[in-house]
């Protein structure tokens, strides 16, 4: 029995930790992730944002290890038992749910929780999200706006005006932050970079 794609290009894929039963993240699969997940018994899904097939772990090497692989009735929602190799999560959680509805709630508003939401924006594609509207047009597109930014936060610095530069700073981080997630990429390799460069 084979997940039937022929329903939908693209079909869910909720990757379980063997040992602790517990849900890690939930991916898409087109028919040619299926097979390299299958050929390779490492998990590989398809990334919408970026358009391509992508290996879990082919940045952060925390890989997901195939242990089983299960249909649901109507076989077109997979179910993946993996070892994970690290965190799963690219906030380097174990889990891309362990933070609950009550902590984004409480959450003080920081640069982690301001990532958060714009990873839930990139899963979720939210209607009349300006978010959603950035990942659509893709990475030539948040470049664009990155470098527009980035030349708002020199004129307001030149023009000596604190709160635009305030102003143009946030939006410059904000779009920094959205072109990190459309790569795959977690703030936090940016900070241990830092901290590298720091020690030496």
């Amino acid at each position: 029995m084979k997940p039937d794609f022929n329903k939908t290009d693209l079909i869910p894929a909720i990757i379980q930790n063997s040992s602790s039963k517990k849900v890690l993240m939930l991916g898409w699969m087109n028919s040619e992730a299926y097979e390299k997940t299958l050929e390779t018994k490492n998990v590989w899904f398809f990334s919408r944002s970026r358009n391509k097939l992508w290996e879990k772990g082919e940045e952060s090497k925390n890989y997901l290890r195939v242990n089983e692989i299960k249909l649901d009735c109507d076989n077109d929602t997979i179910l993946i038992s993996a070892n994970p190799e690290g965190p799963t999560c690219h906030t380097l959680n174990e889990s891309c749910f362990d933070t609950t509805l009550e902590d984004y709630e409480k959450n003080e508003f920081n640069i982690e929780y301001l990532e958060k939401i714009i990873q839930s924006r990139k899963i979720q594609k939210p209607d009349n999200s300006y978010t959603t509207e950035l990942f659509n047009k893709g990475i030539t597109k948040i470049s664009k706006k990155l470098g527009e930014e980035a030349s708002e936060v020199i004129i307001a610095s030149l023009a000596e005006k604190r709160s635009d530069l305030v102003y143009e700073s946030a939006d410059l981080i904000f779009h920094l932050l959205v072109l990190l997630a459309n790569e795959e990429i977690n703030f936090n390799e940016v900070v241990i970079e830092l901290s590298k460069r720091h020690k030496k």
